[in-house]
């Protein structure tokens, strides 16, 4: 694993070589500006905006350049997405992408290059989340700054866009305990009080800010989320009052507008 400043400062390079004068911006999200980042349990985030659309060859070397630092990144590696400058001011929802890539992607990719940068475009609800985040705590790499790029994102829209990774927390909470629990809060804390927050801050949120009753009944899972997430320790859930804080959780964010 290399420092994420050796592979933002590669991404960057490589991005301009390859995109040259199409490349409108590159910008970092995510944990890695919003202070909590940790190299055993975060990805490293990037926006990058175009002018106009990408070849089939262009885009397989922007991927064999990513996949190529990716060997090299933090344990969850690269994720990132190529958009066009028209779709990011007036927001676009939900919102094209030209190419994406994450380690979800890797074997797609390895195994059939010409399938994957052919098929790898069309929308993506998430991208909601991530200009408000950009907007909010982003930092740019490099190009134009992300105000004059990245046009106001309406609350419903990135409402909507984080619903998407909670909606069905009861049934995925026993597979990935941690992510779940920390995010839940992060909705309920946008709901309540329009704030972003990062997985560290939302579980510390639940904590302060959910009635006495609950933040004592589930704070062991939320401790032992925020244990996992900033210290690595090895995490010791009870499962069945995992579910029981997905299923309240749920219930409070629907109450106020889901």
């Amino acid at each position: 694993m290399k420092p994420i400043d050796f592979i933002i400062e590669h991404y960057v390079t490589g991005s301009q070589e390859i995109l040259g004068e199409n490349l409108v911006g590159i910008y970092l999200h995510g944990s890695a500006t919003m202070g909590c980042f940790n190299p055993e349990k975060s990805d490293l985030d990037f926006i990058v905006v175009v002018e106009s659309d990408l070849s089939d060859n262009t885009k397989h070397a922007y991927v064999d350049m990513v996949l190529s630092l990716n060997e090299n990144a933090p344990a969850k590696g690269i994720e990132m997405s190529i958009v066009r400058r028209e779709v990011c001011k007036p927001f676009v929802y939900p919102t094209p992408f030209l190419l994406h890539f994450s380690e979800h992607h890797i074997k797609w990719f390895t195994e059939n290059p010409t399938d994957y940068v052919q098929k790898m475009k069309g929308t993506d609800v998430d991208l909601a989340a991530h200009f408000t985040n950009i907007l909010a705590h982003g930092k740019c790499l490099y190009g134009l700054p992300a105000a004059e790029v990245f046009g106001e994102v309406p609350p419903q829209n990135y409402l909507d866009s984080i619903w998407n990774d909670i909606c069905d927390a009861p049934d995925d909470i026993a597979e990935n305990t941690m992510y779940i629990t920390l995010n839940l809060p992060r909705v309920l804390a946008f709901q309540k009080e329009n704030i972003l927050l990062s997985k560290k801050e939302g579980g510390e949120w639940a904590l302060k800010n959910l009635p006495e009753s609950a933040a004592r009944k589930f704070a062991p899972v939320i401790q032992a989320a925020l244990a996992e997430y900033t210290q690595n320790t090895v995490p010791h859930y009870n499962l069945a009052l995992a579910k029981e804080y997905a299923e309240y959780m749920l219930a409070e964010i629907k109450l106020l507008g889901f």
